[in-house]
């Protein structure tokens, strides 16, 4: 049996309670007193058990993450963020992978519950106001990633600027007639870039048409997925006739692409000789598909989100921060920028900048 705090006690010549303050810093202590339990504690080679420290410095080492889908490729990195940051402190993680709306008051209420768990990260969707004062009341340090509260430490990215960009883009490349595939408008990514694409269109003199707008609504992931992607580019073809028909369209996301540009294979149509295509996010997989797109800075939000939280464990009283990021457009073969001539440019580092960065890889 290995040492207890009875046996340092009785080698210190103290009671157990003062052992126990000792070893977890307890300011009302002597540094006399300090001194010799930690001198007894070095004697007898003391190896505090971990539950029992945990329970005494009533902490668990574990979080909460609430995120949409675990096989959303965005998430998949920005879980890689969290998890590194999370083993490299010391915490371990409890994953709730959200399916169905009603899901995340449930997810909510079980991380609310009395020491359950350290902190909460809560990830793309709307924080619900009545769990919002549950966290304030019972100071509980939570952190927003890809979403925003007034009350609460909060990571997003800059969704609209992106989205404009992107139509910028295709717009400087030529295109005067751009549609747009994206996923359900409810949710506040969609929505957004949703009016990024409108206000790029407007800045360029070109009129805003809902019908140039496919939602991609079939799957999972609020039509976040490869799925409603190849739906809805199957759908734009169909009507993508005419002298007006759309030379360029931008995708809300990488994964819906990769469906789109299944369907325009189907279709025998050449991207990018007959259609530009612009997507969104950067995941591991768009240099593959030489898809010009939007980076977000998946991973570094994975870590943030962990540092923000682990600081709000320290410091309860400090204002809650918003961070935002910009993403960056990544020129690829998709768009045809090469095709059209488009000279060289070189990287710039505007993470958080009024304009996003461009690269050519």
């Amino acid at each position: 049996m290995g040492v207890t705090i009875y046996d340092l006690a009785r080698e210190a010549g103290v009671g157990i309670g003062t052992v126990s303050r000792c070893l977890n810093d307890h300011p009302h202590v002597s540094a006399q007193t300090r001194v010799k339990v930690l001198a007894a504690a070095k004697r007898l080679s003391y190896q505090p058990h971990a539950q029992a420290q945990r329970l005494a410095s009533r902490r668990t080492n574990t979080i909460s993450v609430i995120i949409p889908s675990f096989t959303n490729y965005f998430f998949v990195q920005v879980l890689q963020g969290v998890q590194d940051q999370a083993a490299d402190s010391g915490f371990d993680l409890i994953l709730y992978s959200v399916s169905h709306p009603e899901q995340v008051e449930q997810y909510l209420r079980r991380s609310l519950h009395r020491g359950h768990v350290d902190g909460v990260l809560f990830f793309s969707m709307k924080l619900p106001e009545a769990h919002a004062a549950r966290f304030e009341q019972m100071h509980l340090p939570l952190v927003l990633v890809d979403a925003f509260h007034p009350s609460f430490d909060s990571i997003r990215v800059q969704n609209r600027e992106g989205s404009l960009a992107a139509t910028r883009h295709l717009v400087e490349l030529g295109h005067r007639s751009i549609a747009m595939i994206n996923a359900i408008l409810s949710t506040q990514p969609a929505h957004d870039r949703l009016e990024g694409y409108r206000m790029g269109l407007e800045e360029a003199g070109m009129p805003f048409r809902m019908d140039r707008v496919i939602i991609g609504e079939s799957g999972k992931n609020d039509g976040f997925n490869r799925e409603a992607g190849r739906d809805a580019m199957r759908r734009l073809l169909e009507t993508n006739t005419g002298v007006d028909r759309a030379t360029a369209v931008v995708i809300a996301s990488d994964v819906q692409a990769f469906g789109a540009l299944e369907a325009t294979r189907a279709a025998r149509v050449r991207v990018p000789e007959d259609l530009a295509v612009v997507g969104f996010d950067d995941i591991e997989l768009a240099q593959y598909a030489e898809l010009t797109t939007m980076r977000q800075p998946m991973y570094e939000m994975g870590r943030l989100a962990m540092e923000k939280l682990i600081r709000r464990m320290k410091e309860p009283g400090a204002p809650p921060t918003l961070t935002s990021f910009l993403p960056d457009l990544i020129v690829r073969r998709s768009c045809g920028a090469v095709l059209r001539g488009l000279p060289g440019q070189t990287n710039l580092d505007t993470q958080r900048a009024v304009e996003p960065s461009l690269s050519i890889a």
